[in-house]
């Protein structure tokens, strides 16, 4: 597992395996969340086997498919959403983490400032600063 702490709240991480989600849980996850579609490619484990551990390990588990490179504003608009309501700490997976990150991050610029956003996420690996111009449209949305 190759689990990336953005901040206390949520971590994100390339593909989970079936058995990787019992030592999440003993890593203290609370929540799991898979925002890659089921069956994007061969090969990829079956998110009902995911779900499956998860619930068997305590988790909650939350299915919001993404399709890479389309994040629309209602995908940002659920996983918004998901994680103001979820048990912390989240994980959140897809393929590589980067599909996670770009949600947290937009969603996040609802309520944080973009430049804390891109520190944090530079810190976990990823380089949100290209969604600049979309953070700054979500900061438009905060409620």
């Amino acid at each position: 597992m190759d689990i990336r702490r953005i901040d206390d709240t949520i971590s994100v991480s390339p593909q989970l395996t079936v058995e990787d989600v019992s030592e999440a849980a003993k890593l203290g996850f609370k929540t799991l969340v898979a925002n890659r579609p089921d069956a994007e490619e061969p090969g990829q484990p079956g998110m009902a086997n995911i779900e499956a551990a998860a619930r068997a390990n305590g988790m909650e588990w939350v299915y919001l498919p993404v399709e890479s490179g389309n994040i629309f504003d209602n995908d940002v608009d659920r996983f918004d959403a998901m994680i103001r309501q979820a048990d912390k700490p989240v994980l959140a997976f897809c393929r590589s983490g980067t599909r996670c990150t770009v949600l947290w991050a937009l969603s996040s610029a609802r309520t944080e400032p973009a430049h804390d956003i891109v520190n944090k996420a530079r810190k976990a690996g990823y380089d949100v600063g290209g969604l600049a111009p979309r953070m700054a449209q979500q900061a438009g949305k905060r409620s």
